[in-house]
């Protein structure tokens, strides 16, 4: 039997706690982490302490945002227990609207004082890097920052994935927050006239880049992508290269962008208790491991961590990390997305 039929299965009913003496409802998971990266993970919880986790996964079309709207809708009669969210930006919005619960998990000890919510109504976890894929057999002489995407040089040759979605829509937020609003929207205004191309989500800017062409034929020499997608193409031998952007510091704030993953607990969901023990077991130092060393290769937040990961990912400490501030980044949310919505129509 397959281990997405596992899942499913084990969460059709109420499963007890071991050792608890009682019925526990099962725990539902708004997930924007990917399928294939996060149910291993959940079946192992399942296995070890008896308790159903029902994921509802988001669309690589909606990524994030989606499973956010829903949480915002339900925010009167809560359906979710716990929401893993895939970046932090939209996270912090939930917390600014009230709509999450505090949880100070003893799993989080560890992890430096940024990476927590100073009312404890969030977690980060699992970082990924925004970076550029490269086609080496297109490209030969390597860019350096993710601002030489509007240079000539890359005229509709580039593409990346909508930036109302996903972690392109928090690097898109987060430029605004960095590059202050004016330099944001002229860097956007420069990408249209460029010719960016526009994928449906990180995976295939990933894909295209390795062909060297879109679905529909047009050449693609680089693009803006997550560590995850971009080293899912080196594994499998594809012509490609990753960059870390803007590494030499010389752009004021710019710089390499680390997402985190992020989790939190809806106000008033139907589950408490589960949700809590779910969140503590996701921060573990054995959760972060299997995300580094997974396919995913996920960077770890807790210095305690000891993981291998892939020659060609490289943490923050060896590179200059975008200074961003994720709560001024969220306040801008609605200005970019209003800004890039209007600009490329999508």
């Amino acid at each position: 039997m397959s281990l997405s039929r596992r899942v499913f299965l084990a969460g059709l009913g109420a499963i007890g706690l071991s050792g608890c003496g009682r019925s526990e409802p099962r725990i539902v998971l708004y997930c924007a982490q990917d399928r294939e990266f996060a149910l291993d993970i959940l079946e192992t919880f399942r296995e070890r302490f008896g308790v159903a986790v029902v994921p509802k996964f988001d669309t690589e079309k909606n990524k994030s945002v989606g499973l956010f709207t829903e949480l915002v809708a339900e925010k009167d009669r809560p359906r979710c227990d716990v929401f893993w969210n895939n970046e932090i930006v939209s996270t912090i919005r939930l917390q600014g609207q009230g709509l999450l619960q505090p949880h100070e998990s003893g799993s989080a000890v560890d992890y430096p004082a940024w990476a927590r919510a100073k009312d404890h109504t969030w977690h980060a976890f699992a970082s990924r890097a925004r970076v550029l894929i490269v086609n080496t057999d297109r490209v030969k002489e390597m860019p350096a920052s993710l601002l030489e995407l509007a240079e000539p040089r890359w005229k509709g040759v580039a593409v990346m994935a909508r930036p109302q979605f996903g972690t392109t829509a928090t690097q898109t937020a987060c430029l605004f927050e960095v590059l202050g609003k004016e330099r944001a929207e002229d860097y956007f205004t420069r990408l249209k006239a460029n010719e960016v191309q526009l994928a449906p989500g990180n995976k295939q800017v990933a894909e295209w880049v390795a062909r060297g062409r879109t679905p529909s034929g047009k050449p693609v020499s680089i693009g803006v992508t997550d560590t995850d997608d971009a080293i899912g193409e080196v594994k499998a031998g594809k012509p490609v290269r990753i960059i870390f952007p803007d590494r030499a510091g010389d752009k004021g704030r710019m710089g390499t962008l680390f997402i985190p993953n992020t989790l939190c607990i809806p106000k008033g969901c139907p589950n408490p208790e589960g949700a809590k023990r779910l969140v503590d077991f996701l921060l573990t130092a054995e959760v972060e491991k299997l995300l580094a060393e997974g396919p995913s290769a996920q960077i770890p937040l807790n210095p305690k961590v000891e993981a291998k990961l892939p020659e060609q990912i490289e943490p923050p400490a060896k590179l200059t990390v975008m200074r961003v501030d994720w709560a001024e980044a969220a306040a801008h949310w609605d200005d970019a997305q209003t800004f890039v919505t209007n600009l490329f129509g999508v």
